[in-house]
């Protein structure tokens, strides 16, 4: 390994600190939880493979891709292969936004899409691109170069990737709204949350924010919440032993019932039968 600065994931790291802007090679690590933060995540991968939890999937990140999501979706390394080291980038939410990229690769990031570089005419050029910002992240002048490359970079993969903008644009005030919502409902989902209770902390009124959330996200803010339950009871059931009554109370569902009934509409079976199928595959991999 190259004689350069290495960062681990801190398990004690407090929930949703930021990041910031940064350009810096880790070293991975199995999370024994998830990480959440604001910012757009770019990893790079000189060797190997790794894989991350994020909601109710397994998505494995190869080698010479250069890999965009939003950090605040849930995402915990749970295998890694070949991997000495790797790169990771965060980009502030609200920077990002101001770039004004095509509304639908936006609304695709924040509604947990992992974009992935498929090129290899531009893959070849990102270890040079992500050497050079490691250079430049610790100098003022340099770190905002490093930042407009970025811009450059993520441009050219969207404009790449475009699709028709079937979206409908935010205004500034509402994505800073948008960004307040996501944040509370993310710290919160596991209490009884409420819309009105949402809207009461971010100063709206409930239908509106239901509103400008949909716009953003094309779902209601009560389906998110059940998305970000259901992930977490996954997570529990991929790795603990806790009994279905214990996961539905602490992912925040008031009885096994709901717990049940939601957690099928999601999957289309019940928790009890998501963890068989999972004892049978790890047994029939051993």
């Amino acid at each position: 390994m190259k004689s350069e600065k290495y960062y681990y994931y801190d398990k004690f790291r407090e929930e949703f600190k930021p990041y910031g802007l940064t350009c810096e090679t880790w070293v991975p690590r199995i999370m024994p939880k998830c990480d959440r933060h604001n910012e757009i995540e770019i990893n790079y991968l000189p060797q190997g493979s790794l894989t991350y939890l994020r909601h109710n999937e397994k998505i494995t990140i190869p080698c010479k891709r250069l890999t965009v999501f939003w950090g605040l979706i849930p995402h915990q390394i749970v295998h890694y292969e070949d991997v000495e080291y790797y790169y990771v980038c965060t980009i502030p939410l609200a920077r990002f936004l101001s770039w004004r990229l095509p509304t639908q690769f936006v609304d695709n990031r924040l509604r947990g899409d992992i974009l992935l570089e498929l090129s290899d005419e531009y893959s070849q050029y990102d270890e040079f691109l992500i050497h050079n910002w490691l250079k430049e992240s610790d100098v003022d002048l340099q770190s905002e170069l490093m930042f407009l490359e970025m811009q450059t970079r993520i441009t050219r993969m969207a404009y790449r990737l475009r699709t028709p903008d079937t979206g409908i644009a935010l205004a500034g005030r509402e994505t800073t709204l948008i960004e307040k919502i996501t944040i509370y409902i993310t710290k919160n989902y596991f209490n009884n949350l409420k819309v009105n209770d949402i809207g009461d902390a971010v100063g709206l009124h409930p239908d509106y924010a239901n509103h400008i959330f949909k716009k953003a996200f094309g779902t209601t803010i009560s389906d998110y919440i059940a998305e970000l339950r259901i992930a977490h009871a996954i997570s529990k059931l991929l790795t603990t032993d806790m009994s279905i009554t214990d996961i539905a109370y602490e992912c925040g569902f008031n009885s096994t019932a709901r717990f049940n009934a939601t957690f099928y509409k999601k999957n289309q079976c019940t928790p009890r039968e998501y963890k068989r199928r999972l004892t049978l595959t790890q047994q029939i991999s051993l």
